[in-house]
């Protein structure tokens, strides 16, 4: 990560984990799901740019 310019600082690597990219469902295939079954519609794409968990 820090070579894609992502620091991290955590008090534990299980607290990292818990965060990790794929410990999430791809939300493209979320909305893709949600508008099939009509309760939702794409508005919007944000970009993450920071996590903090507290």
């Amino acid at each position: 990560m820090e070579a894609r310019g992502i620091y991290v600082r955590t008090a534990t690597w299980s607290g990292l984990a818990e965060e990790a990219g794929p410990a999430y469902k791809d939300i493209d295939e979320v909305i893709g799901a949600t508008e099939l079954a009509g309760i939702s519609r794409r508005v919007a794409k944000l970009l993450p740019v920071g996590n903090v968990k507290g």
